[in-house]
């Protein structure tokens, strides 16, 4: 059985003032929460079994999420009582990972509905972790130009020759040989790994995959309108 593990420790700066007495994986997207969306998205896959890898406030997480059968999964905590990255808070999770590898590890906030099973397929041989890609947007619109003028404007298109990590991972135990006690891992593990071709990587077009990341009030804003226009997060794959 698969499970996830999601990193929900940090003080999500960005969304202040928001998330001084909320926790980012607590606010809003239209009527449900970051983590509502998360769950969701995790069952529809199959995935039931959570562990919220949490610090900042977290009472409130544990209050507002409980065992998680109201959300129709199992959730565990596992706490850290000083910020460690997210390298750090995944080390913090050793004993869950070394018995029950191989394990989905999730960004706290993220929005997608890729299929997080394909991460743990090509855990193989000398791959011991995996990174979701997803082609990277524009973050402003774009200005086709002949000479000296404008022939066409595209809002915010895909850039497809560019990809970005999703903040979806698959991971085997031997992971925990290369966590920093402290640190982030997109700086410590993952460029070492990548050095030894020991993380594999596997993309994700968009569409017709959603991913999107909150980081401003306007992604709160934008996302329940965009998966409202799709017809819902998953309509594009049931």
């Amino acid at each position: 059985m698969t499970i996830a593990l999601i990193l929900a420790g940090g003080f999500g700066k960005r969304l202040r003032p928001l998330t001084l007495e909320t926790p980012k994986i607590l606010l809003p997207l239209g009527s449900k929460s970051i983590a509502e969306y998360s769950f969701e998205w995790l069952r529809f896959y199959g995935i039931q079994e959570v562990f919220m890898l949490i610090g900042y406030l977290k009472e409130k997480i544990i209050e507002t999420l409980g065992s998680g059968s109201k959300y129709g999964v199992y959730i565990s905590y596992i706490v850290e009582d000083e910020p460690l990255g997210t390298g750090g808070a995944i080390r913090n999770a050793t004993h869950v990972i070394s018995r029950m590898e191989p394990v989905i590890v999730v960004n706290g906030d993220i929005i997608t509905n890729i299929d997080p099973r394909k991460l743990i397929q090509v855990l193989e041989g000398n791959t011991i972790a995996s990174v979701a890609s997803v082609p990277l947007k524009s973050p402003y619109g774009i200005l086709d130009i002949e000479g000296n003028f404008i022939i066409r404007f595209r809002e915010k298109p895909i850039i497809p020759d560019y990809w970005i990590n999703a903040g979806v991972y698959g991971m085997r135990k031997e992971i925990l040989e290369y966590l920093p006690e402290k640190g982030d891992i997109e700086k410590t593990t993952f460029p070492l790994l990548a050095s030894k071709k020991m993380l594999a990587v596997i993309k994700y077009e968009t569409p017709p995959y959603y991913w999107r990341s909150i980081d401003s009030p306007k992604d709160l804003e934008e996302v329940p309108r965009e998966i409202e226009e799709r017809g819902g997060l998953f309509a594009e794959l049931e």
